[in-house]
């Protein structure tokens, strides 16, 4: 019976060889996205024609073949009951599409075609399924600090990675530096991984690093990384956030510094320090010149430290893990000072207009220091005296004498005196005031010095205000600008115990002259200008009386230059009439040669005689 089954099977093989060829071509491999529309191609071609060429596409699952699309008379259907039941579809081209592509779909597709006497075909395509894991996630377990030093292993961190399409792989990272994939537990450093298939197709991969750190970790950082394929042969990576670890060791130094970064002075806040490098940090005790102070924890505070306060200070820690070491340090506190400025005379002065008064300013302090005298932001003297040979009122204030550290900024005392010139009063010298027109109001301030502060008259009187400005009393008057006021101004009188003065403030209208060249012409002629202020500044007469000149100005120089071209001529004879006629108001010119004939001529005089 075997031997008939062979004999058929090997006379039908002889039969398609003889009879022709089905070749299928298709796509080795199929890359697509978890959700995507997958397309798998199928081409073929048969050595000689067929009437009746069948098109199947089949997946293979635990070994066994399951069709799930066909053509047939031209027309692709899908196959019920399979997984990808209403999501293949079969085109004119042979093609098989898939839609929403799912982890599952993940298997090896075979396109079959069936020619009749032509044989049978097929080509096999592998369908990958991609789709990008979360960020990883890095969590510290929840016990408590590791220690250095241990003999067995601790547990560092986990990190987590879900959703991912293939597996995806975790590798661990300490300081940038990745670390070797370790499953041995036996090893100081290993990872325990493990993987769940989710219900979606995907897969979570979470993955505990274990370590026994030494001291020197103390501050690494560890991170993790997830690495996935994407199609195309893509690896491609997302990082974790990075965490520390909290590591416990023993204390081997301690460092006790001071945290001011300027010189110590009276008053200041002083913050000293004390830690070791340990972990956690020990109990800490502080003295003060071998006495104990109190402090709160590693810090000692002192606020507004006096010079009392200077000293040597000792921080000691005690460590039980490691009771060999020593732990200490110390600090020799400087406070910088400077004593209070003393002054001499220390009252207020009071002297008379004229007099001498002289200061004297010293002090002591911790380091070299300066005495200066000022008075506003005017330093007056750099040596502790301060003199003033005859006292004015512009001398009368207050007075500050400074005492400085240069080298400790910030360290300064100051005192203050003052000083009062008395004597007669002074006027300033008044400014002129100026009204558009007569009766306007007008407001003239008059400024005196002297003490005690004077009295002010003012005559005519008015509307009368007084105010102080530093060493000087202003007092301020508004009044009615009359013909009188006009005429003779405003005195402004002042008077106290020592004597008075007064000035009188002039009043004047204000002018408006017109343009810059009568204003050059009114200027440079006297005469011009006081006949203009007789005519009550009328430019019309002013304009006249130029224009007059002007042309007796150009006629004496016409004459002139004819009579030096010899173009008017003129006898002795001629000279003489002309010389000795009377004219009244009339310009006389006499034309001669010489020179000084010239001159006379011009100026209206007559020629010395000739000899």
């Amino acid at each position: 019976m075997d031997g008939t089954l062979l004999a058929c099977t090997l006379l039908l093989w002889a039969f398609q060889v003889c009879g022709g060829a089905v070749t299928v071509t298709v796509a080795p491999k199929v890359e697509v996205l978890k959700g995507e529309t997958g397309k798998l191609p199928c081409t073929y071609s048969v050595s000689q024609a067929a009437s009746n060429t069948v098109v199947e596409w089949y997946i293979e699952e635990s070994g066994a073949r399951k069709r799930v699309a066909f053509l047939s008379a031209g027309k692709g259907k899908s196959d019920e009951g399979t997984h990808l039941t209403g999501r293949v579809a079969l085109g004119e081209d042979f093609s098989l599409t898939i839609s929403s592509v799912r982890p599952s779909d993940e298997l090896v597709f075979i396109c079959q075609v069936t020619a009749g006497p032509a044989g049978v075909g097929y080509g096999t395509t592998m369908l990958k399924v991609f789709f990008a894991p979360e960020k990883p996630e890095l969590t510290k377990p929840s016990s408590q600090a590791i220690s250095a030093g241990q003999t067995t292993s601790s547990e560092i961190g986990t990190c987590v990675t879900m959703n991912g399409h293939p597996q995806p792989r975790i590798v661990w990272f300490k300081d940038d530096q990745p670390l070797a994939e370790v499953k041995d537990r036996k090893e100081k450093t290993y990872m325990i991984s493990s993987v769940v298939k989710e219900a979606s197709g995907l897969y979570t991969v979470m993955n505990s690093l274990y370590m026994q750190p030494k001291k020197a970790d103390k501050d690494s950082v560890f991170q993790c990384t997830v690495e996935y394929s994407m199609p195309g042969e893509q690896i491609r990576q997302k990082k974790s956030d990075t965490i520390t670890i909290n590591l416990n060791y023993p204390s081997e130094e301690a460092t006790f510094s001071l945290l001011n970064k300027d010189p110590i002075k009276e008053g200041d806040a002083v913050t000293m320090k004390c830690e070791t490098d340990g972990n956690p940090q020990p109990e800490f005790d502080f003295t003060k010149d071998a006495k104990p102070v109190m402090a709160q924890g590693g810090l000692l505070l002192l606020k507004a430290v006096e010079r009392a306060d200077a000293g040597v200070y000792k921080c000691t820690a005690t460590d039980f893990d490691n009771l060999d070491a020593d732990l200490s340090g110390t600090i020799s506190l400087t406070v910088n000072y400077i004593d209070p400025v003393s002054v001499t005379p220390a009252e207020p002065q009071v002297v008379t207009l004229g007099d001498k008064v002289e200061w004297h300013c010293k002090t002591k302090a911790s380091a070299g220091h300066t005495v200066h005298w000022k008075k506003g932001s005017e330093v007056l003297s750099q040596d502790g005296i301060l003199s003033i040979q005859e006292a004015s009122y512009h001398n009368a204030g207050e007075y500050e004498c400074v005492g400085a550290v240069p080298s400790v900024p910030g360290l300064t005392a100051q005192a203050r005196v003052n000083l009062t010139v008395k004597g007669k009063p002074m006027i300033e010298p008044p400014a002129l005031a100026e009204v558009g027109q007569e009766g306007d109001a007008v407001t003239l301030k008059c400024s005196a010095y002297g003490s005690p502060p004077p009295q002010f008259t003012w005559k005519p009187s008015g509307k009368e205000s007084v105010s102080v400005e530093g060493n000087k009393v202003v007092s301020t008057v508004t009044l009615q600008a009359t013909a009188q006021v006009m005429k003779d101004g405003v005195t402004c009188e002042v008077s106290n115990e020592h004597g008075a003065d007064s000035e009188t403030f002039p009043v004047s209208l204000k002018r408006a002259i017109g343009n810059s060249a009568d204003r050059v012409l009114l200027s440079g002629n006297p005469a011009l200008t006081s006949a203009g202020e007789q005519q009550g500044g009328s430019s019309g007469v002013v304009v006249a009386v130029v224009i007059c000149v002007l042309l007796l100005l150009l006629l004496v120089a016409l004459i002139y230059f004819l009579s030096k071209k010899s173009k008017l001529p003129c006898s002795k004879k001629d000279k003489k009439e002309v010389a000795s006629g009377e004219v009244n108001n009339d310009i006389v010119v006499e034309m001669k040669a010489d020179k000084a004939t010239e001159e006379a001529g011009l100026l209206n005089k007559r020629p010395p005689p000739q000899q």
